[in-house]
């Protein structure tokens, strides 16, 4: 069950980041983004400050903001 709930999760957070960004990108790259963006931002925050796991909004907040920065970098892969 975590698994699933982190899928929708993540691709909550990637359609949002994507809406925010407005990145247009198709929704399976969004629910990756979304879904890689929340572990590798609440690792990042983890190891920082110390915050481990939490709610579901902090879940969601850091899924936002870590598929935002994927998003970004992202965007610089493919100027190249």
């Amino acid at each position: 069950m975590g698994f699933i709930l982190a899928v929708i999760i993540g691709g909550v957070a990637g359609v949002i980041a994507d809406r925010l960004m407005n990145a247009n990108n198709s929704l399976i790259l969004n629910v990756v983004l979304g879904v890689v963006g929340a572990a590798l931002a609440n690792f990042v925050l983890g190891i920082i400050f110390g915050l481990w796991g939490g709610n579901l909004l902090w879940q969601l907040l850091t899924g936002i903001a870590g598929a935002s920065a994927l998003i970004w970098a992202y965007r610089q892969y493919q100027r190249r």
